[in-house]
């Protein structure tokens, strides 16, 4: 097991937080206030390579393995403040290039990948419901065989990309008294009759466009049913292996660039005659922000490791998820506490990076349920 990043890789790494330093960070804090969503930051990433890193060459993509792409979306997190437009990218990638690439007819690849790869379409995952909200086994969401093809009747909440969709692969109970076995993904294309978003939704990731998805008998033909009638767990379950691996690459550049801020505060800054990093409350928080991001590190590598490996990465992926989730929340507290009443200031910017980083305690299942199937893994 080698961790070593090749030099190709570190050069790629390099050039990926030039490029975010450069061209992702304009008028951050007043997007942020306004929850303006960068369709330019978007094609600037397509046109870098981002969304087509792990995609292969012949649809227009990088052909990138696992280990390479979280080591090009941590430094991307670390060059980049716009943690919307993140996490934008990555339920993009995972919600719905990877399922159709993995699942899709040739044609559905054809017509699909390169459009959202090139980032002239921005694609989204329908799946979290209005009650049960990730659990894909309980799916509001019905469609009925018609006229040689499928109606889709029900609603979808928290839908990342929602208001600027043009694809969304989304998951339905077809005709099932089991929802767990009925469940049937479709390729649904912007415009099509019957579907819509409802209702914009306000939290943190601001300059994530979110919204509810409502389909009101939204006619799909038999050629958008993505992979064979029954089989949406499994497609979930390909999603989620490769979300829970990525979604929070971004978090580790972000710890490693808090932990930079903090101890250069650390030293400037004086109290009672001496830098502030001379206290040992703040020389610990400085040394426990280290521990973390290098724990961090360590997790998901191990993770992404595996996945390139071709090996099964789900223990170690929901592992890696639930802890970065948490250690980036404490590492944006401790970062606050050493910046003092100026850590709380917008100027400053890391009472954002805190808003933001609450929500990887819910998104791609909460922390508890990670928990719950880290232990079942287990065998309890």
């Amino acid at each position: 097991m080698d961790f070593a990043w090749s030099e190709e890789q570190l050069a790629f790494r390099k050039e990926v937080i030039r490029f975010a330093r450069e061209e992702l960070n304009d008028d951050m804090i007043q997007r942020d206030l306004l929850g303006e969503f960068s369709r330019e930051g978007w094609k600037k990433c397509a046109k870098f390579g981002i969304q087509g890193l792990p995609i292969p060459l012949e649809f227009g993509g990088g052909g990138a393995d696992a280990l390479t792409v979280v080591g090009a979306l941590e430094a991307l997190g670390y060059g980049c403040r716009d943690n919307g437009l993140l996490f934008s990218l990555n339920a993009h990638m995972w919600g719905c290039e990877i399922p159709i690439l993995v699942f899709g007819t040739d044609e559905q690849k054809k017509a699909y990948i390169p459009k959202l790869v090139s980032g002239e379409w921005v694609g989204v995952y329908g799946m979290s419901e209005p009650v049960s909200e990730s659990d894909g086994r309980r799916v509001q969401v019905h469609a009925a065989r018609r006229n040689g093809g499928y109606v889709l009747n029900g609603s979808r909440n928290f839908i990342t990309n929602a208001t600027h969709s043009d694809l969304t692969v989304v998951l339905a109970d077809l005709d099932s008294a089991d929802g767990s076995k009925g469940i049937t993904a479709f390729v649904v294309e912007k415009g099509t009759p019957g579907f819509t978003f409802t209702r914009k939704l306000r939290m943190g990731l601001r300059t994530s466009p979110m919204a509810e998805l409502s389909f009101v008998d939204c006619e799909v033909p038999a050629g958008n049913l993505l992979g064979k009638e029954g089989n949406g767990q499994a497609i979930s379950a390909a999603s989620s292996e490769w979300e829970r691996i990525c979604v929070l690459a971004s978090y580790l550049g972000t710890m490693q660039r808090l932990l930079e801020t903090s101890v250069e505060y650390a030293r400037e800054r004086k109290q009672f005659g001496q830098p502030i990093g001379k206290f040992a409350a703040v020389a610990e928080k400085v040394a426990d922000m280290a521990v973390r991001l290098e724990s961090g590190k360590l997790l998901l590598y191990n993770a992404a490791w595996l996945k390139a490996q071709g090996k099964d990465s789900t223990r170690e992926a929901s592992i890696a998820k639930l802890y970065l989730g948490e250690a980036c929340i404490q590492s944006c507290m401790d970062a606050m506490q050493i910046h003092g009443g100026y850590g709380y200031m917008t100027e400053y910017q890391i009472e954002r990076e805190l808003r933001d980083a609450i929500s990887a305690r819910s998104y791609s299942t909460t922390s508890e349920v990670q928990r719950m199937n880290i232990a079942s893994l287990h065998g309890l």
